[in-house]
């Protein structure tokens, strides 16, 4: 069955457009009825970040679940990770975010969790897909049998002491001078607190939420700003989150970015010799460096490689028995702690590192000189670009050319009519030249199928 609303990571679109008031009260009936098990008083939680169209969405769920028999504990603005661990802890039937995470606040989207925290199947997905597009008048509640809502308070301080309770009891992080850049979103309030209770100096942007400023020029898929500071302030790190804190990038001392794939070097080396690794393994997507698995192998660390999506991470983590995943982008996932990607918890464990090491960050987290990398993108129209003979023997020849010393990554995109051409090895313009060729053969696939 084709997926009409659900992708990598939720339901996610424009709101008012796609992510409309009666989709999510649909949503709300849907996943309240697939998720209500046994004869208990059923219950969900409801987090959200801060773009103005959360207003909207978070009253028509609340419709939605109360509507089939559910009660309904909202918490506000609170990270994704926090709503995660919030539905397990509070013993909670569903979890629910509403965040579209790094997007501008025109975009919308809803995430939800099961009982335990995990982000649901793709069999749960279809199962409410199905529902979505049905009549549910006849399964909604009896009117003694509706359900309640009401926001609750406490949260914020349940969420701080589990973060910090990741780290050593013992560990202080005094004498640390820290920028955190919230990105105007969900964070915005308990992160900032929660280092200045470990005892950092903090400096705070991107706290100033407006319902329309979420990821604007800031959060980790915009670290000017966080870099400029850093160098301003002569801090000793900066700390970047999306709009939902489920990913998160670094800065060093001297303001230059530090990306998942190198946070996954520096947690997994450390964990390693901490005999905190359940397996000598971390789990990543097909998108890492290859000079993050080449610095793995030299430890003595295996990378295991999955689709893009870090829920694809967390279910081969599952399967396979490893505590630390992750993807280039920041999400990074440790299974130890939390049931997805925290943004947070992943700085924390870095900061660690530095404390216990007595090291300037640029030099704990340059763990890894990275390889080129070259991406491009081939939009088509119509066809199968990817049959076309020409473009079968182009990537035929781009592998010869790279003979081991690279690799290389076709895949067509997920949502929209694009492939997505990756390339990387030692020598930066064998790759540009391998990945131009099937660029070019793609592009002349994609013109004869107009």
């Amino acid at each position: 069955m084709s997926r009409r609303y659900f992708g990598t990571d939720g339901i996610r679109g424009r709101a008012n457009g796609l992510i409309t008031p009666e989709l999510a009260l649909k949503v709300g009936q849907a996943a309240g009825l697939a998720f209500q098990r046994g004869e208990h008083r059923h219950r969900v939680v409801i987090g959200k970040d801060t773009r103005l169209s959360g207003y909207m969405i978070e009253n028509a769920l609340v419709a939605g679940f109360t509507s089939v028999g559910m009660d309904v504990l909202l918490v506000g603005p609170m990270p994704t990770p926090a709503v995660a661990m919030l539905t397990k802890s509070m013993r909670a039937d569903l979890g629910v975010m509403i965040s579209a995470s790094h997007n501008l606040f025109e975009d919308n989207g809803i995430k939800l969790f099961g009982p335990l925290g995990y982000k649901l199947s793709d069999d749960v997905e279809k199962q409410i897909e199905l529902m979505l597009d049905e009549s549910l008048d006849k399964k909604l509640a009896q009117s003694a049998s509706l359900g309640r809502a009401r926001r609750i308070d406490g949260v914020h301080d349940r969420y701080i002491e589990f973060a910090k309770r990741t780290l050593p009891r013992e560990l202080s992080l005094e004498g640390l001078r820290v920028v955190i850049d919230c990105a105007n979103g969900a964070a915005y309030k308990v992160v900032p607190e929660a280092l200045w209770e470990l005892g950092a100096d903090v400096i705070s942007i991107g706290v100033e939420p407006d319902g329309f400023n979420i990821n604007k020029e800031c959060g980790s898929t915009a670290p000017q700003a966080l870099c400029a500071k850093v160098r301003e302030m002569r801090a000793d790190i900066g700390i970047a989150l999306d709009g939902d804190a489920d990913r998160v990038i670094l800065v060093d001392e001297r303001g230059h970015v530090v990306d998942g794939d190198q946070l996954l070097a520096v947690i997994g080396q450390s964990w390693k010799e901490d005999g905190r690794l359940a397996k000598p393994g971390v789990v990543a997507t097909v998108m890492s460096n290859l000079g993050l698995e080449r610095f793995l192998a030299s430890e003595g660390i295996a990378l295991l490689r999955t689709p893009v999506g870090d829920r694809y991470v967390l279910e081969q983590m599952l399967k396979e028995g490893y505590n630390v995943g992750g993807e280039s982008s920041g999400h990074i996932i440790l299974s130890d702690f939390n049931t997805t990607g925290d943004g947070f918890v992943a700085a924390l464990q870095v900061l660690a590192m530095v404390q216990k090491l007595g090291r300037p960050v640029s030099e704990v987290c340059r763990r890894f000189d990275p390889l080129p990398q070259i991406l491009k993108n081939v939009r088509y129209r119509s066809g199968r670009p990817l049959d076309d003979s020409g473009v079968i023997s182009a990537i035929q020849d781009g592998e010869k050319r790279l003979n081991g010393h690279g690799r290389l990554l076709i895949r067509p995109s997920g949502t929209e009519p694009v492939i997505r051409v990756m390339g990387e090895g030692d020598n930066h313009d064998v790759v540009e030249e391998v990945v131009d060729s099937i660029v070019d053969a793609l592009g002349n696939a994609a013109a004869a199928a107009a």
